[in-house]
């Protein structure tokens, strides 16, 4: 038998052979796991888009939800404030609480404007028994001599309409400061008058303070610093009368107030003879017919105010002013 000779480098060429044929298995493996990874990556991708997608929705249904809670809470706010409107219903009513069937609730407050000093009224004219008001008023309240005129006289130069005018303890015009000589249309204007920034920084201080009444103090509805602002009534003299006024629960607006029947029984009750009554003659009255209702509407953890000032006149009421918060 004739037996074929391989040489060594025969040999060597055909091992290399061999692994050449191997190689493509290994191509294919690696480019195998390449695209396992591409496919992992893009499916971790698409998960993560899901999941932001999905967080998203969640986000948008609970803001469409305290949105929803909201309009309903700014809706039953507004159904108490209507109820207040009815010519029927007085302070301490029943019908100022209510709830509807969708959970939401309503409690709605009553309040004469006239308890308050209207300040356009008190400077209008400069009628000096109405300035003694301002002036007794911002003493009580802590004021200082100095401050009290400054205050006064550039109110006073604010709504004076002879831009000629300018008093003694008030500063000129200026660049920066403009008096706009005329009346008051926002309490927020206080804010711009001269010497009135320390005073408008104190929280509550527009609480006795209103543009929307008749004028003359309501005697049905004047706050303890308000009655102690007119002439001739004493700490102890207001004490009392707001105590019997504000009935067992020390509230004014509630059903347990007194039903003060008119001015001669108001007087009375103050404890002022004929005379002295006389001196309040034009500055005083009692139950204006401006009236100002503050109503809270909660559904949910939702809450909305809506205050409104009318004048009740007849059956129909007459909005002076309406505000959402």
């Amino acid at each position: 038998m004739k037996m074929s000779m391989v040489t060594k480098g025969q040999r060597t060429r055909l091992c290399q052979g061999y692994r050449g044929q191997a190689e493509p298995t290994g191509q294919k493996a690696k480019s195998g796991g390449a695209a396992i990874m591409l496919a992992l990556w893009a499916l971790f991708l698409l998960s993560a888009l899901v999941i932001s997608w999905a967080l998203d929705i969640n986000s948008r249904v609970s803001l469409s939800g305290e949105g929803a809670r909201m309009l309903r809470a700014e809706a039953v706010a507004c159904s108490g404030a209507e109820v207040a409107l009815h010519p029927e219903v007085n302070p301490g009513s029943r019908n100022l609480r209510g709830q509807l069937n969708n959970g939401a609730s309503y409690e709605a407050r009553l309040t004469g404007e006239g308890g308050r000093l209207n300040v356009n009224w008190l400077v209008a004219g400069e009628n000096p028994s109405r300035l003694d008001i301002l002036r007794r008023y911002l003493s009580n309240k802590g004021v200082d001599l100095n401050e009290r005129d400054t205050m006064i006289d550039s109110l006073l130069d604010w709504v004076e309409p002879n831009t000629g005018m300018h008093r003694l303890n008030a500063p000129p015009e200026s660049d920066t400061y403009h008096p706009p000589h005329t009346l008051l249309t926002r309490i927020d204007e206080l804010k711009k008058v001269a010497g009135w920034a320390e005073f408008t920084s104190t929280a509550g201080w527009d609480d006795d303070f209103t543009l929307n009444s008749s004028g003359p103090v309501d005697l049905a509805w004047a706050s303890r610093d308000v009655l102690l602002a007119l002439s001739g009534i004493t700490p102890e003299m207001a004490d009392r009368f707001l105590e019997l006024r504000r009935g067992p629960d020390g509230i004014d607006g509630t059903e347990d107030d007194m039903q003060l029947k008119g001015i001669d029984e108001v007087r009375t009750l103050l404890g002022l003879n004929g005379e002295q009554f006389k001196q309040l003659d034009g500055l005083v009255l009692f139950k204006d017919p401006v009236l100002r209702v503050v109503s809270v509407g909660t559904a949910g953890d939702a809450k909305r105010t809506v205050q409104m000032v009318f004048r009740r006149v007849g059956v129909v009421a007459q909005l002076i002013t309406w505000k959402e918060f």
